[in-house]
């Protein structure tokens, strides 16, 4: 709350300074608050201090802002501001929860500040109505004396002229401020001076000023750099420099004819319409009319504000401000702005304060008490048989500018824009008590809300704040007056002082209530600010703070803030991630999953769809299938950006690595008369630790028998089918043209059909030649140039839901060599409207085995195996060590005869043993 000041500017004046790419207002933002202390007298002739005081100078605009257009400028301020890159984010520590939690929440001020700023100015209170207005005219005019009679007139007409019902004036009596332009590179600085002289004699000393600016073309040399300190307030009030530069600067660089065509920062251009020296009728927050609906801002595109944003942001990164200044200029108008407020607004509000508490004075006898005992006399009380109901469509009373009630709240507002808030509570309070007695609620709202914004700002704090206040005005302006705009005000100011007295809970119940159905982006941004409340506790409240944070997540989405929605989700999956709430969890990561992908962050749309598929998930089938669908979806088009690049990671079927078997040689084949390999091992049958001692001991007689009754040193037992049991130590041997089959152990822990299309083993090979040198080529994934290792591929293997199955694949290895099997590559996809097969589930488009699938995608999955963990040697015993496990790892031998045996040939081996 800063005083308001008017600028009026000719089409000369305007011009010099549009050579800076800056309007008039534009040119002194900042500049606008005081380097040092001010001092006033109050109406008690006692010397008041005033610090760090800041004027607002704008342009006159005659139409309020539309609300639609105050929504998109909100909207595109917090689209605009995201969390730095790289920011160091603060660690708090809550009971077993480490959380990363961003220190500020720059988006969330940014929005304060623009709401505040963008308030259209009221009846009921005059912090924001005009005090004094500044008249600007150039020294290159043919009569600038002419001119400044001309804006004065002008100036006069707008505030005083019932056809212009805004913008809204403190008194009637404005200052006026007459300011001489003057171009210090192009102009006559000796006719400036005289110009000025005369102004001095019409206007006095204190009522004009001489300002000089423009001392350097805009041709400046390349290597002198001059500070820009307009971009910063610029990028916050986006839509005048979208409205602005899109048009303005472009002229003044490409039209020879440019001072016609030059828009002004504030929304103003150069015609002259109904004897008006700029169009006052368009406000800077006007929206454009388009017959394109999608350019309605409560239509369904709502990105479309944000990249407006970031568009106008890219087209103004480009431009100088301040071209034609230099660091001389910025002094002259730094000291401008101080004799200005020192000479001209200062003691004319010094002034006004004196004149309206002599009226209060002079009305608090007879007049006042007559008009009241009137009021009793004619109605019996003040509002008779009226009810707070009935208040509703009027919000109480409308005062007549010259009433008391007003003049004491005028008297109010003064005090409290040079900070003299003791004086300023004190009228507020009066003023509440007429109001109140009066039923006029917007008016007592009102004096509520600034009365304990005074009472907190006092030195010294002589009085506690008073909370209730806020709550009644907070009440009174949602309920009664139906005005959110004015409870949302009240909540910002109200939820920062709670906070400022670490009175978080107050403030979080504060925040909460103000959230409605009405304005997405705004209960979005509250309950972010409430969760910060709950974590920044002396006790700090993790799970309401996630839980609000999700909340919040949920209207930024409502709201078209993919940004800030994602990074909601993602602060508070730091609470719920492995807490045992699944079902939580799910929710989070499939929102993270979906707001993701709509930003183009594929891989982390991919990763938190996997999360959800690989938790033992507690969904219905119905659910699961969605999620699967999802990710299915998801991870389609980002295998789409690199058809080239390397297969990911499949996070279904899971796959249990250490029930992997391994076995070497050809299946059985039990019919009669049929040869078949000479081995008792199949994989059809199960593991017997009895059978395989003895076919290994009845082998080491063998061996032993060879060798003259001693068994090798280097003797192992032949092993065929390697399991989780067997000695897997060493390299197996397989042969050349002879299959190795693979026996896969999947499991599905979902409640839907898998349906898993053109199944095939992932190997390495590395051949060896006859001369003993190695080969370094590495085949993988050959399926079309089988010479090295021919693969068998299983067209269709399904897997209900909940279910474990088994796969074997093949390899049929065609050259001696090294061959590593590093997993298994499959299309994963899901028959859309089945839960299972096998007569369980019927299944639609499923004819004599073939399956018509909903949508697939291809990808890997790794076998690694732990081999058996080691307990030999005594760093072993005291530590966790694990061994090799090499049964996928087997070396390719030259071939050798294959025993066979019928069954003929059989049973008389077995008689004669």
């Amino acid at each position: 709350f800063v005083p308001c000041v008017a600028a009026l500017c000719s089409d000369e004046a305007e011009r010099l300074t549009r050579l800076n790419h800056l309007s008039f207002a534009e040119l002194l933002k900042p500049f606008s608050r005081l380097t040092s202390e001010v001092h006033m007298r109050d109406p008690n002739n006692q010397l008041h201090v005033i610090k760090n005081l800041k004027i607002a100078v704008s342009n006159i605009v005659t139409q309020p802002p539309q609300p639609g257009a105050i929504r998109k400028l909100l909207n595109d301020v917090v689209s605009g501001s995201q969390p730095a890159e790289g920011l160091v984010a603060n660690v708090i520590t809550a009971g077993d929860y480490d959380l990363n939690i961003s220190a500020t929440t720059p988006w969330f001020e940014s929005y304060r500040e623009t709401f505040l700023q963008s308030m259209p100015a009221s009846d009921h209170e005059f912090l924001n109505h005009y005090l004094a207005c500044m008249l600007v005219a150039s020294s290159s005019e043919a009569e600038p004396v002419e001119q400044f009679s001309k804006l004065s007139q002008e100036q006069h007409r707008i505030q005083h002229n019932s056809d212009y019902s805004y913008p809204k004036w403190f008194i009637p009596n404005t200052l006026k401020y007459y300011v001489l332009l003057h171009d210090v590179s192009a102009g006559d600085e000796q006719r400036a001076e005289s110009i000025y002289e005369e102004m001095k004699q019409k206007y006095g000393t204190q009522g004009c000023y001489l300002l000089k600016i423009n001392s350097r073309t805009s041709n400046r040399a390349s290597d002198e750099q001059i500070p820009d300190p307009w971009s910063q307030y610029l990028q916050k009030n986006s839509i005048q420099n979208q409205e602005s530069y899109e048009d303005g600067p472009c002229t003044i660089t490409s039209n020879k004819n440019s001072d016609n065509n030059l828009l002004s920062l504030d929304g103003l251009d150069n015609e002259v319409k109904d004897g008006l020296p700029n169009n006052f009728r368009a406000h800077p927050l006007q929206l454009e009319q388009s017959s394109d609906p999608s350019n309605s801002i409560d239509g369904p595109d709502h990105l479309r504000s944000a990249s407006s944003l970031h568009e106008t942001k890219k087209g103004n990164t480009g431009i100088i401000h301040g071209a034609c200044l230099t660091l001389t200029d910025h002094d002259r108008i730094r000291q401008f702005i101080q004799e200005f407020t020192f000479r001209g607004l200062l003691p004319h509000i010094e002034k006004t304060i004196r004149q309206l508490n002599d009226q209060l004075i002079s009305r608090k006898g007879l007049s006042r008490s007559l008009f009241s005992a009137t009021k009793k006399w004619f109605s019996g009380s003040k509002v008779p048989e009226k009810s707070i109901n009935d208040l509703k469509n009027t919000s109480g009373l409308l005062y007549p500018p010259e009433a008391p009630e007003l003049q004491i709240r005028k008297m109010a507002d003064l005090c409290f824009l040079v900070q003299h808030y003791d004086l300023a509570y004190s009228c507020y309070h009066t003023a509440k008590k007429d109001f109140l007695n009066d039923q006029a609620m917007l008016y007592a709202a009102g004096a509520l809300e600034m009365a304990a914004v005074s009472a907190f700002l006092q030195p010294g704090a002589p009085r506690p704040y008073p909370a209730h206040y806020m709550d009644t005005a907070i009440q009174t302006y949602r309920d009664i007056c139906k005005n959110m705009v004015l409870a949302e005000r009240c909540v910002l100011l109200s939820a920062e002082l709670l906070k400022s007295q670490s009175k978080y809970s107050e403030a979080a119940a504060l925040l909460i209530r103000l959230t409605s159905e009405d304005s997405d982006l705004r209960s979005a941004l509250l309950l972010e600010q409430a969760a910060h409340c709950f974590i920044n506790m002396k006790s700090p409240m993790v799970r309401k703070y996630a839980f609000h944070m999700i909340l919040a997540g949920h209207r930024f989405s409502k709201a078209g803030q993919k940004k800030h929605a994602l990074r909601c989700y993602c602060q508070a999956m730091q609470v719920y991630k492995g807490k045992g709430w699944s079902l939580a969890e799910d929710h989070i990561n499939f929102t993270i999953g979906r707001q993701s992908y709509t930003l183009r962050q594929l891989d982390n749309a991919v990763s938190a769809f996997r999360h959800i598929l690989i938790n033992e998930s507690k969904q219905s089938a119905a659910q699961q299938g969605a999620f699967l669908r999802e990710y299915l979806y998801v991870y389609k088009n980002v295998s789409q950006l690199s058809p080239d690049g390397p297969l990911p990671q499949l996070p279904l079927p899971y796959i249990n690595s250490s029930a992997t078997r391994v076995f070497f040689g050809h299946d059985r084949r039990p019919a009669d008369g049929e040869k078949q390999a000479a081995t008792h091992v199949s994989l059809d049958q199960e593991y017997d630790s009895e059978s395989s001692q003895q076919w290994r001991e009845l082998e080491e007689q063998v061996v032993s028998v060879v060798n003259k009754g001693v068994i090798p040193s280097n003797f192992h037992p032949t092993q065929y089918c390697l399991n989780s049991y067997s000695d897997n130590s060493r390299f197996p041997l397989a042969v050349v043209e002879e299959p190795i089959t693979v026996e896969v152990a999947f499991r599905n822990p979902l409640k839907v059909l898998l349906f898993l299309t053109d199944l095939s083993l992932l190997w390495k090979f590395h051949p060896k030649d006859f001369s003993g040198k190695d080969n370094e080529e590495v085949k993988q994934l050959v399926t079309s140039e089988p010479e090295m290792i021919g693969a068998e591929v299983i067209s269709e293997f399904l897997i209900n839901g909940e279910e474990s199955k088994v796969a074997r694949l093949k390899l049929f290895p065609h050259h001696i060599g090294e061959l590593h099997i590093l997993g298994v590559v499959y299309n994963l996809g899901t028959i859309q409207g089945s839960m299972t097969v096998d007569g369980i589930g019927a299944l639609p488009g499923c004819h004599t085995g073939k399956y018509s699938l909903s949508m697939s995608v291809r990808g890997k999955q790794d076998l690694e195996i732990q081999g058996p963990r080691l307990n030999n040697t005594k760093e072993e015993k005291t530590s966790v060590k694990y061994g090799p496990d090499r049964r996928l790892d087997p070396i390719i031998t030259e071939e050798m005869p294959l025993l066979e045996e019928s069954n003929v040939i059989l049973g008389l081996f077995t008689i004669i043993v």
